[in-house]
């Protein structure tokens, strides 16, 4: 991952599919940071692994090793990136704007991403759930959040990002939601505040180079 090297070498696990991975692969590229991106395999199970236990006992991606420190969960990795590598900052300078960035980002982070991860799908097939339910389940609450954000955003429009002139935290987890609602099959065109959110997002070099589709191992055409 290009960028300027920090004083102590970053390490980020992380997966082409994982839409959490995404999020802080974007803020290690607003920062311009440089990372050593190391594969979890999702798809193959790996983050069960003995080794990946070591690293987070929730076998869960992203995770960051930085300055001696396992760091987890995106909102909390991204937050301790805009604390230590302060400039350009992805987060608003008043308390009540950035109250209000983090609540953003829990729509996503918090309220719906989880409920769409691999050990829930998985969980719901070992239920008896067939491949349309689990898919009709994650497009379900997906498009719950893409609700809540178009909301949100007539409520208190873009200007032209979530929280100004600047991108930041809320704006990586809207995009996020975009790309989980791409996997998921739904349609952005019916919430015109979220789709011109997040292709403004995507116009912008560290989002467009972070999407999960353009990351080693993620299915070409």
């Amino acid at each position: 991952m290009a960028g300027t090297s920090s004083s102590a070498p970053i390490e980020f696990y992380g997966f082409w599919r994982s839409i959490a991975s995404f999020r802080v692969r974007t803020a290690l590229r607003l920062k311009g940071l440089s990372a050593e991106e190391r594969v979890i395999d999702l798809l193959k199970g790996e983050q069960h692994s003995d080794a990946f236990d070591k690293i987070n006992p929730g076998h869960a991606i992203p995770a960051l090793l930085s300055d001696g420190a396992i760091l987890t969960q995106s909102l909390a990795i991204m937050e301790y990136l805009d604390e230590v590598y302060p400039e350009p900052s992805l987060m608003p300078k008043t308390p009540i704007d950035r109250a209000y960035a983090r609540a953003l980002a829990l729509v996503a982070v918090a309220d719906t991403h989880p409920l769409v991860v691999p050990r829930i799908r998985h969980k719901l097939a070992a239920m008896g759930h067939d491949e349309a339910a689990v898919m009709s389940w994650c497009n379900h609450w997906t498009h719950e959040a893409v609700k809540t954000y178009e909301s949100l955003l007539a409520r208190r429009p873009a200007a032209p990002f979530a929280l100004g002139a600047t991108v930041g935290i809320a704006d990586i987890c809207i995009a996020s939601l975009s790309v989980q609602a791409h996997f998921f099959k739904v349609d952005l065109a019916p919430y015109p505040h979220v789709a011109t959110l997040a292709k403004l997002c995507f116009e912008l070099p560290a989002f467009a180079e972070s999407h999960p589709l353009k990351q080693p191992g993620a299915p070409q055409g």
